[in-house]
């Protein structure tokens, strides 16, 4: 089965969080996402709360940027969601965009050499390991998590380019692909991150998740248009939906069909009624998933 979920956009104040995640246990979602985007909203604080809200509900931040956080605190935090609230927090890294990260004095010279470091230290403090490293930016020593998870926690990588998406089914135990990413720019990402696999020997689980960017109601077409083109990328093919849950829940299925796991309705950054989007994704759309 195909998981599915929605965003809690941070163009939305703080505030907003607590209905919108009581709107999403309540109406059965199974999974919603967080960003943590400069300078709106941090990522692991709004997790937290979201996450003690509910019950059921399984929550991802999709993603924190690698070069604003230490990587100990990254393992601590995330760690500590896990202990708090078991099988229910997703996190997912990447190096972030470069322009926001140059804005707070902290863009690296080689973010992919950065994410692969982090990466790597990342997941071995997660499984209990003691951590010393000397890495261009990755430098522990003798560090160990005094409350590491009690069971394994899988850390997703964000990745668009070939480099990264490579990275990711080398080091990381799943992919976070854009919204920017057709069906068939799903299957080019999966075929690269089959080769960073093969590379690294790895075999089992690697989790594609993907967003879709969508719009339903009777301004959909006009919102999902405006959308596209401010993000100038609107002459890419088959990107994004417009329509009632029977298009989305196609759009969907492409998006499975060419090899993502998890899709998770992303609403546009003018959606009338966020609420409202949360529900349809679950009560709507969600039955017509296979």
């Amino acid at each position: 089965m195909t998981a599915l979920g929605a965003v809690f956009r941070p163009q939305l104040p703080p505030e907003r969080l607590r209905a919108m995640v009581r709107t999403a246990e309540d109406a059965g979602l199974e999974e919603l996402w967080l960003w943590e985007d400069c300078f709106l909203e941090g990522g692991i604080s709004a997790a937290a709360a979201a996450l003690a809200w509910t019950e059921r509900l399984r929550v991802g931040v999709g993603l924190l940027p690698v070069p604003l956080r230490n990587v100990a605190v990254t393992a601590m935090e995330t760690a500590t969601l896990d202990r708090l609230f078991p099988g229910r927090a997703i996190v997912g890294v990447g190096h972030g965009v470069q322009d926001w990260m140059g804005q707070v004095g902290a863009r690296a010279e080689s973010p992919v050499t950065l994410l692969r470091e982090y990466l790597v230290a990342l997941r071995a403090l997660l499984r209990g390991e003691r951590v010393t490293t000397d890495g261009r930016y990755v430098k522990l020593d003798g560090v160990a998590l005094d409350w590491p998870p009690q069971t394994l926690v899988e850390i997703l990588a964000g990745a668009t380019g070939p480099r990264t998406l490579r990275l990711s089914g080398e080091f990381a135990d799943g992919t976070i692909l854009t919204s920017g990413t057709s069906p068939e720019g799903v299957r080019k990402a999966c075929q690269l991150i089959d080769e960073g696999r093969k590379s690294a020997s790895r075999d089992g689980r690697h989790e594609v998740v993907v967003y879709l960017l969508t719009a339903t109601g009777p301004d959909a077409a006009a919102r999902l248009r405006a959308e596209l083109e401010a993000d100038g990328v609107a002459s890419v093919p088959d990107l994004g939906v417009a329509g009632d849950a029977k298009a989305v829940a196609e759009a969907v299925r492409r998006l499975a069909d060419a090899g993502a796991d998890t899709v998770i309705l992303q609403p546009t950054a003018d959606e009338p009624d966020p609420e409202g989007f949360l529900r349809f994704t679950a009560e709507d759309v969600r039955p017509l998933v296979p």
